[in-house]
């Protein structure tokens, strides 16, 4: 599935993208429910297939859940103008409704520095004998379209396309090799970086964790639906110009060894977002460097997951 949250233009709901559609998937859960009897449906929906993104990780069966929701809406042929049990539709035309970040709210948002050879090598570093965990605020968080506010303290601000693995069991002292058990599924950040700041501090979080520096987008990928995250096409443009185009299976340490490593002595809980590192062509690297600037269109891209833009705009 390709898991969203979206705005119908009442506010946040938990859905799926399904071709040019956007199914509401707790009130499709909710039409199943009445279509099988349920007295009570509209409570027990919300109950068993929340709608939003980290009620529905936390839900054993919301997954589950989902899926039914999506054969039921499939078989009775659900488009635009089918109405719910109480008026409301569950399926809309996916260029109406805004699609925001798919978890908003993550439980942590992890990141991972220096975890691609090919962006080692062209900082001309020496490549880490441990991942480099650091972390990002929450409300450094937008979602597709939102533009990207560039911050009066900083004159030097990059961008960095990174796969995100999104938790969806809770785990801790996980082998690498049920790793990828604990995961929900897949999404793309670009970890905007105040460059200037990293340099003053001598660390990551103020630089990386400023107001829209974590775009994500513009979906949340099922595992199932992405067997191998170490072997993905990964890419950024920048006005048109493809800066960045690499592969996953760069990654000095993969994604099952990233959750052992994290896991050792921090629990995971669903809704922990962790970003893996970037590849190299990032714009502080080049000569001359190329940074960003207000009027600036970014879109980042992996392969299974799909496409997000951003905008620039000055402080």
């Amino acid at each position: 599935m390709k898991l969203v949250t979206f705005d119908p233009g009442h506010g946040p709901r938990l859905g799926a993208l399904a071709r040019n559609w956007v199914i509401d998937l707790t009130l499709a859960w909710e039409a199943l429910l009445v279509e099988q009897g349920t007295m009570d449906a509209t409570d027990r929906a919300q109950q068993e297939l929340p709608s939003d993104m980290l009620g529905f990780l936390r839900h054993p069966e919301a997954m589950e859940r989902a899926q039914d929701a999506l054969r039921f809406v499939a078989r009775i042929a659900a488009n635009p103008s089918t109405k719910g049990p109480q008026g409301a539709p569950f399926v809309f035309e996916s260029e109406k409704v805004k699609l925001l970040a798919p978890l908003p709210n993550p439980t942590k948002l992890g990141c991972i520095g220096r975890n691609y050879a090919d962006h080692c090598r062209e900082q001309g570093v020496e490549l880490p004998d441990s991942p480099i965990l650091f972390a990002k605020f929450n409300s450094s968080i937008i979602g597709p379209g939102d533009p990207i506010q560039l911050p009066a303290i900083s004159d030097l601000v990059d961008f960095e396309v990174e796969l995100a693995f999104v938790i969806g069991r809770q785990g801790k002292r996980i082998s690498e090799q049920e790793a990828l058990d604990y995961v929900a599924g897949y999404t793309i950040i670009n970890d905007i970086s105040a460059r200037d700041l990293q340099r003053i501090d001598r660390q990551y979080t103020r630089a990386k964790s400023l107001d829209t520096f974590a775009p994500m987008g513009p979906v949340l990928v099922t595992k199932d639906e992405i067997p191998d995250p170490n072997s993905l096409g990964i890419r950024l443009e920048l006005n048109g110009e493809l800066m960045q185009d690499s592969n996953t299976s760069e990654m000095v340490f993969s994604i099952p060894y990233l959750i052992s490593f994290i896991s050792q002595e921090i629990t995971l809980y669903p809704g922990d977002v962790f970003a893996t590192g970037t590849p190299a062509g990032v714009g502080f690297t080049r000569q001359p460097p190329v940074l960003l600037k207000h009027g600036d269109q970014i879109a980042v891209e992996i392969d299974g997951i799909g496409r997000m833009e951003n905008p620039v705009i000055g402080s």
